[in-house]
């Protein structure tokens, strides 16, 4: 088959698309974006729209769809939420002004982790490009992340590949990007990040990256940036820079000051916490009900939501900031009129961070312009009602009103410059208010009352050449012009000029017709071109302001962070916490937010916990929903949120710091991983033995439940006396457990106590009192839990009957004999018992090799042999 001649306009397209491959090429063609084969039929497809062809009548059409160019942003939405990459080309040459094909260019390439604007992205969260780096043959890495919306950007040094995953996994960028031939590892599979492989030769070059990153930051050497052998943490923030530079395809300098993360500042919680806890998500995957966040969340603005969600991503650790935020969340606890008010004047806020980025990208929208406007002007309302305060109990607060910036010049200029309802595309006019530049009024004025203009010059010629029955006319051909009947001719002035002779009649012009004529008809054009003009000069003079804006967002999303604590706080009749640096922990009436927001404040029964250096270690026994998991999570989260400055569900709580929080609850495989539950379980209990420090606080709940019953209660109790061990005097720790053997280590450990969850027996059912008191369970209630679960009769019957005959079978001495034997025997922290064997047996030879063998120096092939030798010996 002969190939296919294409025109000049495809030619262009096609080598668009080579220089992006695995980019949807959007092609601008007038007032539409145009795709052409594959691209066509792949977005057509994926969002519904129809696809035609360029030569439907050709024996092979071109596939191809568009839509509008003003309508195109929830096309783009669509498909980056589905995962695809985007190649904006623009015309970059008036196509009036274009000699032959109009000059195109790739604009900018769209990808999940680079975009600005809000139809893509969450408000109240940040939308993350991230870069992973490690170098194997240093035993060292690098993670960065940027929110190229905002222009926050962090990173992390680490030794550990490990940990630098299991940050990149909390931390959740849209897009991740990876050198070519590296991988996910498979425990971090779920990573919802969108993967892109670049070279590394070209991303992440160290001195390249180091050029770029020093030139970004406007600074001489890596010093002063902390990033001082650091190298794979500086090959990291190279790779997301590169990565800007080609997708953004132009300045970017709008990204903030690069802070290395300091994990010393703050209480860490890594990505199976947040999880276990249902902080941001259920169990589930879904977000809304069910999560802290959703409980906590009552702020009023996207920059103060980003903040909460940045406080329970990294909590304080230390106790000064706790206690100046717990300072300005109880200022705002204590005036509910003026904390109305002030949720009042947030609600007219809008993004000031993100609105900032895209003027200074130059990708803002006359709408964005308005929603600026409209959030300077709330400013000074906002001071308003916090002039006059007594800060003396929230300094911090103070502050922030002594340096207010309520930008009024920039108000001022938005205000007299934009109409209250700005068309959305900027080429089309209509943008300004009259008053705001003179040249632009006249051109309004001709374009908005040109033909009274026109009226006019009729009237006044009328006046001058007393010519009564002067018309004034227009066609295609001459335009505007005035008629004059034959019987005045002789009265027409020697500046009318002769234009087209009738039968009864001639046509004339004027200078002055002639000039209103030109100005008239081209008064559109010169107005869109002037407002444009116009617009650019104000959206320079806006980015020029950027750090002003900024500062003010900062500003609004602390008020807004604390305001909405203190909302939450008084809503929910929560206290404020007593921090100190201690290790005890003592909680009256605790409720669980979560739990309670669910069921209703009036259907929670709150509960009494401490621990203390004689209760470092809390046993929790007790049936299966009767709420073990509840009161586990209940402190953790507890924890969690007085450590942000919340105020805490509790009649009264006093929490001592903590630098970690880890949680083991729930029951769940990972089979894409080749993990069971139980292979789940221990990994998660591994990683909490190994970092868990004397400040930390572990929740455990059912450790060992996914093997045998004797390897599951060995386990259990082994991680009990480890934890008891740890860290010179033992872990704050709260292990929930339904093996009831292992609350007899009450009295043999230093520091456990046993609580359990009180139930109580009616009629044969079980009534769950959600009160924790002191002591073990008594029985675990399995079949009764599962009765109310609905579990047919006949099988809670006949469970009944096996149950009664078991334990029939455990009074006969001779069996309680051997399970005793058995129990000390496999469940570590009791002596053996004494062997009740024949003085025969005694004097064996092997019972003398038994006693003397040094087990810990023997290799495993010597202990077969030995084994093989004792069994040659016993059948002789």
């Amino acid at each position: 088959m002969a190939k296919r001649k294409l025109t000049p306009m495809l030619e262009q397209y096609l080598h668009f698309k080579e220089e992006h491959p695995g980019c949807l090429l959007f092609f601008r063609m007038g007032d539409f974006y145009e795709l052409f084969f594959e691209d066509a039929e792949t977005v057509a497809r994926a969002v519904q729209i129809a696809l035609t062809s360029r030569n439907p009548n050709d024996e092979n059409p071109i596939p191809m769809c568009g839509m509008p160019h003003h309508s195109v942003e929830p096309y783009l939405s669509q498909l980056l939420d589905k995962g695809y990459k985007i190649a904006i080309c623009d015309q970059v040459e008036d196509p009036k002004e274009a000699k032959g094909l109009v000059k195109r260019d790739v604009t900018r390439v769209l990808t999940p982790g680079t975009v600005v604007e809000d139809s893509n992205l969450n408000s109240k969260a940040n939308n993350y490009l991230g870069a992973f780096f490690f170098d194997a043959a240093k035993d060292a890495g690098g993670i960065a992340w940027v929110d190229f919306s905002t222009g926050q950007w962090s990173g992390l040094h680490s030794r550990r590949e490990t940990e630098l995953w299991q940050w990149m996994a909390k931390i959740n960028p849209s897009e991740l990007l990876l050198p070519q031939g590296a991988k996910v590892p498979p425990q971090f599979s779920e990573l919802s990040s969108q993967v892109t492989f670049v070279a590394p030769g070209a991303f992440y070059d160290l001195s390249s990256a180091t050029n770029r990153l020093l030139e970004s930051q406007s600074v001489a050497d890596l010093d002063s940036l902390g990033l001082a052998g650091k190298g794979e943490l500086v090959r990291a923030c190279g790779a997301l820079l590169t990565y800007l530079e080609q997708t953004q395809k132009g300045e970017f300098g709008h990204l903030g000051e690069f802070k290395p993360l300091n994990l010393g500042k703050h209480l860490l919680l890594d990505e199976i916490t947040e999880r276990n806890l249902e902080i941001f998500r259920r169990l589930d995957g879904k977000t809304g009900i069910g999560t802290l966040w959703r409980v906590l969340d009552r702020t009023m603005t996207p920059m103060g939501g980003r903040l909460l969600e940045a406080r329970l991503r990294q909590p304080w650790r230390h106790l000064a900031p706790i206690e100046k935020t717990l300072d300005c969340v109880t200022f705002f606890y204590e005036r509910d009129q003026l904390r109305v008010d002030i949720r009042h004047s947030l609600d007219s806020v809008y993004d000031l961070e993100r609105l900032s980025t895209r003027i200074f990208l130059g990708r803002a929208t006359p709408k964005d312009f308005v929603a600026l406007r409209q959030s300077l002007k709330t400013l000074p309302l906002l001071k308003a009602r916090l002039d006059g305060q007594d800060f003396s109990s929230a300094p911090d607060l103070g502050k922030i009103v002594n340096k207010w910036d309520g930008m009024d010049d920039l108000a001022e200029v938005l205000d007299k410059a934009l109409v209250d309802s700005p068309p959305p595309v900027i080429t089309d006019g209509g943008l300004f208010r009259k008053g705001f530049d003179p040249v632009l009024d006249e051109l309004i004025e001709l374009h908005e009352h040109g033909e009274d203009r026109l009226k006019e010059l009729h009237q006044k010629e009328l006046a001058e050449t007393h010519i009564p029955k002067l018309k004034l006319g227009f066609n295609k051909v001459f335009g505007y012009y005035f008629e004059v009947s034959k019987a005045y001719k002789g009265q027409v002035p020697d500046h009318f000029i002769r234009r087209q002779t009738l039968v009864n009649s001639e046509r004339y012009i004027t200078p002055a017709l002639k000039e209103m004529e030109d100005r008239i008809l081209s008064a559109s054009e010169e107005r869109k071109a002037l407002e444009y003009k116009l617009f650019q000069e104000l959206r320079e003079r806006l980015a020029a302001a950027r750090s002003r804006f900024l500062y003010m967002a900062d500003a609004v999303a602390l008020l807004d962070y604390c305001q909405g604590l203190a909302e939450a706080a008084r809503v929910n009749e929560w206290c404020r916490p007593d921090m100190h640096e201690g290790m005890e922990i003592e909680i009256e009436a605790g409720r669980h937010p979560v739990v309670e927001d669910a069921l209703g404040a009036s259907n929670y029964i709150p509960g009494d916990l401490r621990m203390d250096q004689e209760r470092r270690i809390l046993l929790i026994t007790g049936p299966n929903m009767a709420g073990k998991s509840t009161v586990l999570r209940q402190v953790a989260i507890l924890t969690i949120m007085a450590q942000i400055g919340s105020f805490v569900p509790a009649r009264s709580a006093r929490l001592g710091l903590a630098d970690r929080v880890f949680s083991r609850v729930g029951a769940s495989d990972n089979l894409a991983q080749g993990h069971s539950t139980f292979m789940v379980e221990m990994t998660e209990t591994a990683r909490i033995l190994r970092q868990a420090t004397k400040r930390s606080l572990v929740i455990l709940d059912e450790i060992g439940r996914g093997t045998s019953t004797y390897d599951g209660l060995s386990l259990a109790w082994a991680v009990v006396e480890e934890l008891s061990a740890r860290a010179g005097g033992g872990i704050r720790t709260l292990f929930a457990t339904h093996y009831h053997e292992l609350t007899s280590l009450e009295g043999k450990i230093e520091g456990l106590r046993n609580l359990n969850i009180a139930v109580k027996e009616w009629k044969g059912d079980i009534v769950f009192l959600r009160r924790l008191v002191p002591g073990p369970a008594d029985r675990s209630y399995g079949i009764e839990v599962a009765k109310l679960a609905g579990v047919p009769r006949p099988v809670v019957d006949r469970a009944r009957e096996i149950l009664a005959k078991l334990e029939e079978k455990s009074q006969d001495n001779g069996s309680k004999r051997a399970v005793d034997r058995a129990s000390q025997t496999l469940l570590p922290g009791f002596g053996a018992p004494p062997i009740e064997i024949s003085g025969e047996l005694t004097e064996h030879p092997i019972i003398t090799q038994l006693t003397d063998l040094d087990v810990d120096g023997m290799t495993p092939i010597q202990a077969l042999m030995l084994l093989n030798q004792w069994k040659d010996m016993i059948k002789e």
